[in-house]
């Protein structure tokens, strides 16, 4: 379903611990990252497209999330035609994307990577909020830094954490970076978390740089070997 300018509608999800830390999910069988993301379906609105494809990506319903606040208008970037299957270059140029932000009310063990047959990721983990743009494809790059700037004014506020920073206090988010993992035999993960059905826990994402673009795109209208 394309618009008249040839963008298909598509949201984006944004989704907050209680840390304001964010879902980074990596595409199954690749080394690229990303947020959850997918089409509008016709008759859709942006945010029954949004629990849709919350559910199929990430395996959360309504009632894991708190819907914190949503881009004001369409966020469009434009697909290089390489990336575009050649029966569909001419008429599809891209995507338009509304971006949600949601905070999780329930735990990591709620999140599902296997809810349908069809999984987008096979492993994910929590980010610092401002993810790191270089390991986005260069073309979407624009649409998310537009949308994480919009929405950050909308994050709560961790007043647990206030508190430790004014009384002087040294947490353990200053004993070692935000997000880092650690390792136990082949497999990362993160101190004291059970992980969720079917997910497991990567490497910095950073790492990955220098390898396969992430945040491929995921249209009909794109060649299969980049959704």
């Amino acid at each position: 379903m394309l618009d008249r300018d040839g963008f298909r509608p598509n949201v984006g999800i944004i989704l907050l611990n209680q840390k304001n830390q964010v879902f980074w999910g990596k595409r199954i069988r690749t080394h690229s990252w990303q947020f959850p993301q997918g089409g509008i379906d016709r008759g859709e609105s942006p945010e029954q497209a949004m629990f849709r494809e919350l559910h199929e990506e990430v395996g959360l319903l309504p009632d894991h999330v708190r819907v914190v606040a949503r881009t004001r208008d369409w966020l469009r970037y434009e697909v290089p035609d390489r990336y575009i299957r050649r029966d569909a270059r001419g008429h599809y140029k891209g995507q338009k994307q509304i971006w949600y932000l949601l905070q999780l009310l329930g735990h990591d063990w709620d999140l599902n990577l296997r809810a349908t047959n069809h999984p987008e990721f096979d492993a994910w983990r929590w980010n610092d909020y401002w993810v790191p743009l270089d390991v986005v494809v260069e073309f979407k790059r624009g649409v998310y830094e537009m949308a994480l700037t919009e929405l950050a004014r909308f994050l709560p506020r961790n007043e647990q954490r206030n508190r430790y920073l004014r009384s002087g206090m040294r947490s353990r988010d200053h004993d070692q970076p935000t997000g880092s993992l650690h390792r136990s035999g082949q497999l990362l993960v993160h101190p004291g978390v059970e992980l969720p059905p079917g997910a497991s826990f990567d490497p910095d994402p950073q790492s990955f740089t220098n390898t396969q673009p992430a945040d491929l795109p995921d249209s009909p209208a794109e060649t299969p070997a980049h959704r």
